[in-house]
């Protein structure tokens, strides 16, 4: 599962790093910004991703000596508290509506 977690965090920090990336230049091209295209769901799967991999290596790795399938739920819930953020965090405030 090790290989699971570190392809899916590496993929999701590619993504992260790409979507920072295209962010800053879409100022100079509103087409390419990844906000307007993917929206708030896109920005939650690229967190997850990444919240998925770090969870997940942070628990095969752990000194506990966790086991794979409580790993895996611990990944998950890195995943789902990864999502939850990337939505929560931008999120508009009261006096912008």
């Amino acid at each position: 599962m090790v290989k699971v977690y570190a392809v899916v965090l590496l993929v999701g920090a590619l993504f992260l790093i790409a979507w920072i990336f295209l962010t800053y230049l879409s100022s100079e091209r509103p087409s390419w910004n990844p906000d307007s295209r993917f929206g708030l769901r896109g920005r939650r799967i690229v967190a997850g991703m990444v919240g998925f991999g770090m969870a997940g290596m942070s628990a095969e790795f752990s000194p506990r000596d966790i086991s794979w399938p409580w790993a895996l739920v611990l990944a998950v819930a890195g995943a789902a508290a990864a999502a939850w953020y990337a939505g929560w965090v931008d999120r508009p405030r009261p006096a912008e509506r």
